[in-house]
């Protein structure tokens, strides 16, 4: 007979199941190779009532530091604006040798506010990761186990980390159906600023234009909605509170970027004014080429 081998952590706690966090839960629920037990921490009851009622964690606790005094990983999946806080109540309550980590998609801002907390608990390993999925959606119900299947997890490990932390870091999203990869968290804000947080940016502000103009048009805006349109309304239904943390957390990377895509914006608009065709052609085959890299890649 062959012993069922032991799981990547015994007890793996989540703080704040929303669709992040639910999707890691039912993901770990379906494969108990990744935990033998797993909890579920939010400050709503509500939230915490529709967890149980799911069915995705084996406890479910209001208090963080209760939650993780059991835990050999604590994943915390909170706005950006609020990780070092929920760090700073759960680092205490921590046992030696585990392993903090979180899911926030900016991550400069977070490691100077957690580099403080950190120095105080040189015991516990942290491992930032930032798993590239989502969906307009939020709250438990709006996670699914294959959120993450083939799409990109970044880990931003600070100098130091214990490589077996890392290690099963990485083996925790690889079983989560990510792909992973390392850098800094310097070049993690920059990616993301152009490949996420700009066009969320761009997809609220033009929402926001269509709604501002005068009311005969702007119902016609909303019977006519053409597919180009509607992609931006799907974007633009994400989080309000998520966003706000990440666009103010990450504004010298996405303000950059924002600059670039204003000239840019312009040169097109110039192009267009002046009938400059080879420009137009140039600019339009060069967002037919990525989206073709994207297929290729299964990004899309």
């Amino acid at each position: 007979m062959t012993d069922t081998p032991a799981p990547l952590f015994e007890t793996l706690v989540i703080i704040g199941p929303g669709l992040i966090g639910s999707s890691i839960l039912r993901r770990a629920h379906e494969d108990r190779r990744i935990a033998r037990r797993l909890v579920a921490c939010d400050i709503s009851p509500e939230v915490r009532a529709r967890v149980v009622e799911l069915g995705i964690a084996d406890d479910v606790e209001a208090d963080p530091a209760a939650a993780v005094r059991d835990a050999d990983c604590v994943i915390i999946c909170v706005p950006v604006g609020a990780i070092a806080m929920v760090a700073a109540q759960v680092l205490p309550a921590m046992k030696k040798g585990a392993i903090l980590s979180e899911v926030g998609s900016v991550k400069v801002t977070v490691m100077e506010a957690m580099a403080p907390l950190l120095a105080a608990y040189p015991d516990i390993a942290f491992v930032p990761a930032h798993p590239m999925a989502g969906t307009e959606f939020s709250g438990p119900d709006a996670g699914f186990a294959t959120l993450f299947e083939d799409r990109w997890c970044l880990l931003t490990p600070p100098a130091g980390t214990p490589a077996p932390a890392l290690r099963r870091i990485t083996t925790l999203w690889e079983m989560m159906g990510a792909r992973v990869r390392d850098m800094t968290v310097e070049h993690h804000d920059r990616v993301c600023a152009i490949v996420s947080h700009l066009p969320h940016l761009l997809a609220f502000t033009i929402c926001g234009t269509a709604d501002d103009l005068a009311d005969e048009t702007r119902s016609e805006v909303l019977d006519f909605a053409a597919s180009g349109f509607r992609d931006f309304t799907r974007i633009a239904a994400s989080d309000p509170t998520m966003w706000r943390d990440i666009f103010l957390n990450n504004r010298e990377a996405l303000l950059d970027m924002l600059d670039r895509f204003i000239a840019d914006a312009q040169a097109m608009g110039h192009a267009i004014r002046t009938g400059n065709e080879d420009v137009i052609v140039s600019r339009i085959k060069r967002g037919r080429a990525i989206r073709r890299s994207l297929i290729e890649n299964r990004q899309a």
